[in-house]
């Protein structure tokens, strides 16, 4: 795989089941170099025989929607100024009719049991910022006062003035006469606009100086539940609660269905039809704020009020990330549970759960037909597929991956190293063909509470299309393997977790005689970026090392980014002296290992600061450095930035590794 083929990586979206299980509607995407952005359709996918046709022609409709009827389908698209609006059309075929224009965008939606209407969550933005007046530039806004340590979001920027609040709307009819431009007038007076609305009117539900999230109908589409912080400490933890509003009261009171003091995170809620609710959620511990580690758990509460109680045990299962949420099925909840780089469907009653679709992939998401599960998952040769489960059993139907398969991939050989304490360490290794000996690249994932999975990874694949081995593990702190294993880096970053990636490495390259021990190099992404920088502080045998978007520096992280309030002291601690004895920025003079850094302009979850000071400090000490820093980027550069970016991106990681260790294929030349 080239870095010009991450065009050929498709991935799909959360499936939209139809009711009599016959097909789903799944939306693609994926990077386009040319539109320098990721691009994406609505398919239509048949459960019989995996033949698909494209029913929608956007340049980005994602997150479609079934009415429960299953004849019309919402889904996302940007309107004309870039703000992303639901539109429905016919499953079978039509043009599609916008149904919201909210000036700030939607962000989340799900339709009502009746199918008639639609909950959303919009952004709202005082006036005068964010572009609501026209003619006032972000340089002639208002100055923005600061009081609350939710101030920004990466992605997004400042939040002074922007909330998220909850909306419904009537859906529009899908068969109606299209809307039809108003002709100018030669009566019309100067400013005579059209005044026919786009889509139907929304009633706000929700109002103040709160944000909420996750809006869902009650079983009886009279209520919308969500989720918010309303609670007097909110500014200061993670918890939040869950609530429910009239479904026709505009800025109306919400009543609360399970409140902060449950000392939860809650993600998702889902009404059951016996009058309960199921709720993905962590605990966050006594401080309200102790995320380190805490696996995302199904939970269920019998009525509003009531006590939450715990379906998944904390220490050892995980519900979290890659898409999770929950489906409430007659006999029990359907989750995704990730574990030892997998995610797979369980089924979860109060007696237990049970696998249903699993082995060697990634569930990103599904749902449910008559006589079908369906899913959609990424695999070791494929970003994206659609898999089955009927009474055929499990079925992967589509190739949305073929294009990625004939750029060519490499299969990683998977391994369990014993490392210098007895601890197990888990992941892969990718051999390039040869015979060898070829040299060795540590790759370091992000986090720390993430893991490295089966599903096909681009950044491995151009690597070893270039001649490198890449080395690649699951060291503590990682998740899918137990809270306990999360957990131990806890006020100790930079302990075992250097160890594990060490001895790791040394094991793969002990059981791959075709590898190299003596050229090797180090890189890694934020938590990834840390755990590069400190290992080059204290190991000085590798040949070079690129340290992107890291957590260099806990002492200024605090009041730069936009997790900063939190993150560090939960993972550092507060002591000075312990804080200072976990920071690669403390320890960058004693790094010798030439490095380059990788940022983004505007990456405010690890700011700009971070790499901008690491880099100058190698740089004045004589180390040799360079600063490769990207415009218009923020945290997710390697995984949604432009196109071009990330393939400007590869070619100057792989010039680097061609100076520092160059391969036949990779030279520099």
């Amino acid at each position: 795989m080239r870095a010009e083929d991450i065009e050929h990586l498709v991935s799909l979206s959360r499936p939209a089941v139809d009711p009599q299980g016959r097909w789903a509607i799944v939306a693609s995407s994926r990077p386009s170099l040319r539109a320098n952005r990721n691009v994406g359709q609505l398919w239509r996918v048949s459960l019989a025989d995996g033949s698909r046709r494209r029913i929608t022609g956007g340049v980005a409709d994602r997150a479609p929607q079934l009415t429960p009827s299953g004849e019309v389908v919402l889904f996302l698209r940007d309107d004309a100024k870039e703000k992303a609006q639901i539109w429905a059309m016919p499953v079978d075929g039509g043009e599609p009719v916008q149904a919201t224009d909210q000036p700030g965008g939607v962000q989340a939606f799900r339709v009502s049991p009746d199918g008639s209407r639609v909950a959303f969550t919009a952004t709202v933005v005082e006036p005068g910022r964010y572009g609501s007046v026209e003619g006032v530039s972000a340089a002639q806004e208002s100055p923005r006062l600061i009081t609350r340590n939710r101030n920004l979001a990466n992605g997004v920027g400042s939040l002074v003035g922007r909330h998220t609040h909850v909306f419904v709307a009537d859906l529009p009819d899908v068969g109606a006469e299209p809307r039809y431009e108003r002709a100018a007038h030669p009566h019309d007076a100067p400013g005579t606009r059209d005044d026919a609305p786009l889509a139907p009117p929304a009633r706000q539900l929700t109002h103040g100086e709160f944000d909420h999230s996750a809006p869902v109908f009650s079983v009886d589409g009279s209520r919308v539940l969500c989720v918010t912080a309303r609670h007097d400490s909110r500014d200061d933890d993670l918890l939040n609660a869950v609530v429910e509003l009239d479904a026709e009261v505009e800025h109306g009171e919400p009543h609360i269905i399970l409140s902060s003091r449950a000392g939860l995170s809650v993600a998702e809620v889902q009404p059951t039809p016996d009058g309960g609710f199921v709720l993905l959620a962590q605990h966050m511990g006594e401080s309200g704020r102790d995320f380190v580690a805490r696996s995302t758990q199904l939970f269920v509460l019998e009525r509003p009020g009531a006590r939450p109680e715990e379906v998944t045990d904390p220490d050892a299962v995980d519900l979290g990330e890659q898409g999770s949420h929950a489906t409430v099925v007659d006999d029990g909840v359907l989750v995704q549970e990730r574990s030892r780089g997998r995610n797979r469907l369980v089924h979860v009653t109060g007696g237990g759960s049970r696998e249903l679709i699993g082995g060697d992939l990634e569930v990103i998401g599904h749902g449910v037909g008559e006589g079908v599960t369906v899913a959609t998952v990424a695999t070791p040769t494929s970003a994206g597929e659609v898999a089955v489960l009927d009474d055929r059993g499990v079925t992967v139907l589509t190739d949305f991956g073929a294009a990625l398969q004939a750029a060519g991939l490499v299969a990683p050989v998977e391994h369990e190293i014993v490392g210098r304490d007895g601890r197990k360490v888990h992941g892969w290794v990718w051999v390039p063909e040869g015979e060898g000996p070829h040299p060795v690249l540590l790759n370091i994932h992000g986090g720390p509470f993430a893991q490295y999975g089966v599903g096909v990874f681009d950044e491995a694949q151009v690597a070893v299309a270039a001649g490198y081995a890449v080395v690649q593990c699951n060291p503590r702190g990682s998740a899918g393997y137990g809270r306990a294993h999360g957990a131990a880096i806890k006020e100790a970053m930079g302990t075992v977790d250097m160890a594990d990636v060490l001895d790791f490495l040394d094991g793969a390259i002990d059981a791959h005689p075709e590898l190299d021990r003596e050229r090797l190099g180090i890189m890694g992404g934020s938590y990834g970026g840390y755990l590069t920088a400190w290992i080059i502080a204290h190991e000085h045998r590798f040949a070079a090392a690129i340290v992107e978007r890291g957590f260099l520096d806990p002492e200024t992280f605090m009041g730069t980014s936009d997790i900063g309030w939190f993150f560090g002291g939960e993972y550092t601690g507060s002591d000075v002296d312990a804080v200072r004895a976990q920071s690669p920025m403390a320890r960058v003079a004693d790094v010798r290992t030439p490095t380059l850094v990788v940022h983004s302009e505007q990456d405010w979850r690890c700011p700009p600061e971070q790499a901008q000071r690491y880099w100058a400090a190698l740089k004045r000490q004589g180390v040799e450095t360079a600063l490769l820093l990207f415009p218009g980027e923020n945290h997710e550069l390697t995984r949604s930035g432009q196109p071009r970016h990330r393939v400007e991106r590869f070619e100057h990681v792989l010039r680097w590794w061609a100076k520092h260790l160059p391969t036949a294929q990779n030279h520099g030349s």
